[in-house]
């Protein structure tokens, strides 16, 4: 619970800082616009290359699987191991497959980008019909737990949370090589259990790349940014409650399909669990029409500075970034096939036993470091502009500046701290992945204006 209030505490206060930047900057490209005023084209640039290489690319993909997944409990043909082209290995530890599960992924994929091709207000009333869909589902999906969930079996009874070694915690089996112990271990592993919950609560900022194409963006956007966050935040927090209230900690451990079919399942049985999947799969559609369509516009805004290639700059004759939307659709598409090749030696009988994993899932923890410092940047990126363009309209300022930023900063980049310690492999991949954009941002430039 700690954790998903940090995350929430991290989501408002960016939003109150991005709220005064998009109302100041209401352009295509949003954050990328942000960074590239503030610091640089430099900075836009290597922000909007990790985009397509891997944050809003690698969520589309892993958002699309999580949608086959769920369609696999409504109709088990559809599944991760069920393929269509055997797992071939590449190189090390990593191989490449077709299963029925990828298959839905990738068409759902292609699906919500070609209907996005076809116009804003198509993909407006995807995204309004969706969102308020799942927002529902979540809803009742809190109310089933807090009303009807409630038992002396559930972790609140019988975790003992106040006193986690009685539950068997051990910091050093969570984190091997560990060297803190206490409060102190406690603390890190904290900072460590919020990846999964930014995560949860990442793209918050997506509205403001489609900014050239809201109505009063002044007023609007600053209002979807605080409004949109506020309740998301409160959901999550308050589904957290509704699961340690209903589910036991064993189970809370590890789902069978995930903590919310669980709880369904908990208090409705398996009737339950199939309403939250058909939930899930809802949810997750709207998620990734809303991811598709926020995305092309960076890359379109890119393209308009000449940081990208020229015909995703354009529009097609529905006023929507056809190319751009194409371009990372067949990239996310992609990013659904490769798979990660974990080979385990099974104590009893000495086998080697051979697991398939998502490179997605891979690169979504590599590029979590780097997100971070990006969103940092762009909270920054306040204090700079005040700074830099004093005299330009502001028709909302954060609330609670300087405070508000600095709290969002220091937070930020205590995590990044903490995830370089625990995680410096994962961490220093996600920065090289960054880094890769600095010979080709150089590369671009030469290309189009002869820099040197």
């Amino acid at each position: 619970m700690m954790a998903w209030a940090l995350a929430g505490v991290l989501t408002i206060t960016g939003a109150l800082c991005c709220a005064e930047l998009a109302a100041m900057m209401p352009r295509a490209g949003g954050q990328y616009i942000f960074l590239r005023e503030a610091y640089g084209p430099a900075a836009g640039f290597l922000f909007g290359w990790s985009l397509l290489l891997v944050i809003q690319t690698g969520t589309i993909a892993a958002v699309a699987v999580a949608f086959a997944r769920f369609m696999g409990v409504l109709a088990p043909q559809v599944s991760e191991s069920n393929y269509l082209i055997a797992p071939k290995h590449l190189f090390g530890s990593y191989a490449i497959s077709l299963s029925t599960a990828q298959l839905v992924a990738l068409l759902l994929i292609l699906l919500l980008t070609l209907t996005n091709t076809r116009g804003l207000k198509t993909g407006k009333f995807i995204q309004n019909t969706f969102t308020f869909t799942k927002t529902a589902a979540l809803i009742g999906l809190i109310v089933v737990g807090l009303l009807l969930g409630w038992n002396h079996q559930s972790a609140a009874y019988t975790s003992s949370w106040w006193n986690p070694l009685a539950n068997g915690w051990n910091p050093q089996a969570v984190q091997p090589g560990l060297v803190t112990t206490g409060t102190t271990a406690l603390l890190m592993l904290l900072g460590l259990a919020m990846v999964g919950p930014l995560f949860a609560q990442s793209a918050w900022n997506n509205v403001t790349f489609t900014g050239s194409e809201v109505r009063e963006p002044g007023r609007n956007l600053p209002r979807a940014l605080l409004i949109g966050c506020g309740v998301v935040v409160a959901l999550y927090l308050l589904a957290n409650v509704a699961y340690i209230v209903t589910l036991p900690l064993a189970t809370l451990q590890k789902p069978q399909n995930s903590v919310a079919t669980a709880t369904m399942q908990a208090v409705f049985g398996r009737p339950g669990m199939i309403i939250m999947a058909v939930a899930i799969m809802v949810s997750t559609f709207g998620c990734n029409n809303g991811l598709i369509l926020a995305g092309a516009r960076v890359y379109y805004a890119m393209a308009r500075d000449n940081l990208f290639f020229k015909q995703a700059g354009l529009l097609n004759s529905r006023l929507v970034p056809a190319m751009a939307l194409i371009m990372q659709g067949i990239w996310a598409a992609f990013l659904t096939l490769p798979r990660t090749v974990t080979t385990r030696i099974d104590p009893q009988s000495g086998a080697a036993k051979v697991t398939y994993g998502n490179v997605y899932t891979q690169l979504l923890e590599y590029i979590v470091s780097a997100d971070l410092i990006f969103y940092a940047l762009m909270v920054g990126a306040v204090i700079v502009m005040r700074r830099k363009a004093p005299a330009v309209e502001r028709p909302y300022r954060t609330f609670g500046y300087p405070l508000v930023p600095l709290i969002y900063i220091i937070l930020a980049l205590l995590l990044v701290i903490d995830l370089a310690v625990l995680k410096p492999g994962t961490s220093g991949i996600g920065y090289l992945l960054v880094l890769t954009g600095i010979p080709v941002y150089f590369w671009w430039r030469r290309k189009k204006f002869g820099v040197r």
